[in-house]
């Protein structure tokens, strides 16, 4: 897939769409969908800023369900074939509703087909909408698709839904609000190796800080293992079950917050892979314990209590 965040450098004609797409959940899918089904017009794209409308106009940073590298596999697994990641800057925050339809997209992009979401803002203080940006593009013969807005249960699915059932650990939710488990992806570096001592080595991840992480505390979890580094051409070499710890280890006074997975039956070396962990079930809440042999014991009950949720899931 072609990234590229110049207009100098995208590949034309294309069909479109348009959002920022934080998660790539069900809802999003509805929208990319479109641009996909019309790619003999032009190279299926999708359209995102950079950064954030919201990181700009707050100067605060903004925790990711999809940093970068997963967005790109992601929208890959799609058959999306370009992803644009237009600067968000005064510039573009400036531009009327009509500059950004003809500058962005009409010239720059050269769309012929677009989609977006029923709630699609854009232009200076976010003045245009739907009906407006199809009216404006009808008058260059482009055609403007709106997606509808994808509900569970009659809610709104959406980027904070997800992450408020992250936070409270409600993975099944945010899972199917996605449609797909939640995943963490990192390479795996040197730690302590106390879990080796404890008799359950973990491998360290290290994540991409913009990253959005769900409840601390320890989680049953579907891994893939990759040999290469991270990019949008992965392709899993091995998967594996295990438990991951999420937080700050306070049993033994750590000070900084990791994500540690022990992965079941596995005797390999995982220095410098790089792994994708889904999570399946949140199990617990992290917690401090009186001893190690404490921890030790509460480490065999999490890793006994997910074998048998993970086996049995495979097995229905």
């Amino acid at each position: 897939m072609w990234v590229t965040s110049s207009l100098k450098t995208v590949l034309t004609p294309t069909s479109l769409a348009i959002g920022n797409f934080d998660g790539i959940h069900r809802g999003h899918r509805q929208v990319i969908l479109p641009a996909i089904a019309s790619s003999q017009f032009g190279c299926s794209t999708v359209l995102t800023f950079h950064p954030h409308p919201k990181v700009f106009f707050s100067g605060q940073a903004r925790h990711l369900l999809t940093p970068l590298n997963e967005k790109i596999i992601q929208l890959k697994q799609l058959n999306i074939e370009q992803l644009v990641l237009l600067p968000f800057d005064r510039e573009l925050a400036n531009l009327t509703s009509q500059e950004f339809v003809e500058q962005i997209l009409i010239k720059g992009l050269q769309a012929k087909r677009i989609s977006v979401g029923a709630d699609f803002c854009f232009g200076r203080q976010r003045t245009g909408h739907v009906q407006d940006l199809q009216a404006m593009a009808k008058a260059y013969g482009v055609e403007v698709t709106v997606a509808a807005l994808e509900k569970q249960s009659g809610d709104r699915i959406s980027s904070s839904a997800i992450r408020q059932a992250l936070e409270g650990g409600d993975v099944a939710t945010a899972s199917n609000l996605l449609g797909r488990a939640y995943s963490l992806m990192g390479e795996v570096v040197q730690g302590q190796q106390l879990g080796r001592k404890l008799g359950f080595p973990t491998a360290n991840l290290q994540l991409p800080p913009e990253k959005f992480l769900p409840r601390l505390g320890v989680y049953a979890v579907r891994v893939d293992i990759f040999d290469l580094p991270m990019s949008d051409a992965m392709i899993s070499s091995q998967t594996a079950i295990g438990v991951m710890n999420l937080g700050y280890r306070p049993t033994v006074d750590g000070n900084r917050q990791v994500a540690e997975v022990h992965l079941f039956d596995w005797a390999d070396d995982l220095y410098g892979k790089v792994l994708t962990v889904h999570l399946v079930s949140f199990l617990r809440p992290e917690q401090k314990f009186a001893s190690l042999d404490e921890l030790k014991a509460q480490i065999e009950t999490d890793c006994q209590v997910a074998r048998e949720l993970l086996v049995g899931a495979n097995s229905v």
